[in-house]
């Protein structure tokens, strides 16, 4: 069963999503501050953080970047009262990989904790993924083309992953956004667009064959191979 950290700091609504979830079986431990949270996540592996976004000591985006920095392989789902593009924007490039605002629906908040358990129990491979000269390792999370050492952040490797891991085929924008992100093919591809214009910067440098390529009106794919040039829109 699934291990919980509920980190919010209102009385009123950590009891009620507590209890909750503890209905549905879910094991869940409760944090009212930032620096309680990080304490907590460092020593005991959670499956999922439900993480507020507005807490004391530390806020929510701080917590967020401070364990992604340090690896933390589990699941962050942000809640917040700030509801802006750009909140939301700044939230999941901290690290959280979904990002629900208040007031929310406890069956929209169950739905989404579902979707991001179901991706952490996804099998990732386990050897490195190879397209042409670039070279990603799951397991030590390097990534280089030729000789070029990578620095991506947590979302974009995820996404290079998923990228590589279906090499050759075109997705689509909504199929990344829910596969990484958790969202709905409504909440806004924009997001990918972003994300993938950050992956291209750095993989795609000048003077080197573009692997990541636009297939107008259908997605992305990454492919290596002279012929897939044909058909992207660059």
């Amino acid at each position: 069963m699934s291990k919980i950290l509920l980190v919010e700091d209102d009385v009123r609504i950590a009891s009620f999503v507590k209890r909750g979830l503890e209905a549905e079986g879910y094991v869940v431990d409760l944090s009212d501050s930032g620096d309680d949270a990080l304490a907590r996540a460092r020593s005991t592996p959670y499956s999922l953080i439900v993480l507020d976004r507005m807490l004391p000591g530390l806020d929510g985006l701080e917590v967020c970047r401070l364990l992604r920095r340090e690896q933390h392989e589990g699941r962050i789902l942000m809640l917040t009262v700030k509801g802006a593009l750009q909140d939301k924007v700044e939230g999941l490039r901290s690290g959280a990989d979904d990002y629900l605002t208040k007031p929310f629906a406890f069956d929209e908040l169950l739905a989404r904790m579902e979707a991001l358990l179901r991706r952490t129990d996804r099998p990732h491979t386990a050897g490195a993924l190879k397209v042409a000269n670039l070279v990603l390792d799951p397991r030590t999370k390097r990534v280089a083309r030729g000789d070029r050492e990578i620095a991506l952040t947590v979302k974009e490797f995820n996404l290079l992953v998923y990228l590589m891991e279906h090499a050759g085929t075109v997705v689509s924008r909504a199929r990344l956004l829910s596969n990484i992100w958790g969202h709905d093919a409504d909440s806004g591809t924009k997001l990918v667009d972003v994300y993938i214009r950050y992956l291209r910067l750095k993989i795609d440098q000048e003077g080197e064959q573009p692997l990541i390529k636009n297939v107008r009106g259908f997605g992305y794919v990454l492919d290596g191979s002279e012929d897939g040039q044909q058909l992207a829109d660059t």
